[in-house]
C-alpha cells in the first residue's frame, strides 16, 4: 500500500487577512476554517451539502464549505460571517435578520446570511423569486422561511437607500 499523499500548505485571504496552514489531502474548507483558523460561524450541519449551514463566500460566490477541498482553492479569497460585520456594527443583512426575527436557534443563520450576501452582491435589487431561489439550498428547521425572505428584501432596500437607518 503506497503512503498517503503529504499534507499541503494552503494560503487564503480569509476575511481580509492572509492565512497559511497545513491541510491533509482532501481536507474540507469547513474543517480548515473551524479547526485551523478558529472561525466557527460556518456550521457542520449535514456534512453532505444538503443543508447550507456551512455556506461561505469563495471569491465572492456562495459555496458549501463542507464539500470543498481546501487545497483546490489555494490563493482564493474567503469570507465568513465573522468578516461581514462593519467593526462593531452589523451589516444590513445581519440587522434585518435580527430586526425581522428571521432567526430561531441561529444554527442555520450564518449560512443564510452568507447566501444572502452573495445574492445581494450579484443582484442588489432582487425580487422575491430571486431570494427564494438563492436560499433554496439553505434549510432551517426552526422557523418558516417567510421572515428570512422578508429580512433579505429589507436588507436589499436598506442597501439601495445607502445603508442602515
Amino acid at each position: 500500500m503506497p503512503p498517503p499523499p503529504p499534507a499541503r500548505v494552503v494560503t487564503l485571504v480569509v476575511n481580509g487577512r492572509q492565512r497559511e496552514f497545513l491541510t491533509p489531502p482532501c481536507g474540507s474548507l469547513l474543517t480548515a476554517l473551524r479547526e485551523k483558523l478558529g472561525l466557527t460561524s460556518a456550521k457542520r450541519g449535514c456534512g453532505q451539502g444538503s443543508c447550507g449551514s456551512c455556506t461561505v463566500l469563495v471569491d465572492g460566490k456562495a459555496v458549501l464549505s463542507c464539500l470543498l477541498a481546501v487545497e483546490t482553492i489555494d490563493a482564493s479569497t474567503v469570507e465568513t460571517l465573522e468578516g461581514v460585520a462593519k467593526g462593531n456594527d452589523l451589516d444590513e443583512i445581519q440587522q434585518a435578520f435580527l430586526d425581522g426575527f428571521a432567526t430561531q436557534c441561529g444554527f442555520c443563520t450564518p449560512g443564510m446570511i452568507m447566501a444572502a450576501e452573495a445574492l445581494l452582491s450579484a443582484e442588489p435589487e432582487p425580487g422575491r423569486a430571486d431570494v427564494m431561489e438563492a436560499m433554496c439550498g439553505n434549510v432551517c428547521r426552526c422557523t418558516g422561511y417567510q421572515p428570512i425572505v422578508e429580512a433579505i428584501m429589507t436588507a436589499a432596500r436598506l442597501r439601495a437607500a445607502g445603508g442602515t437607518p
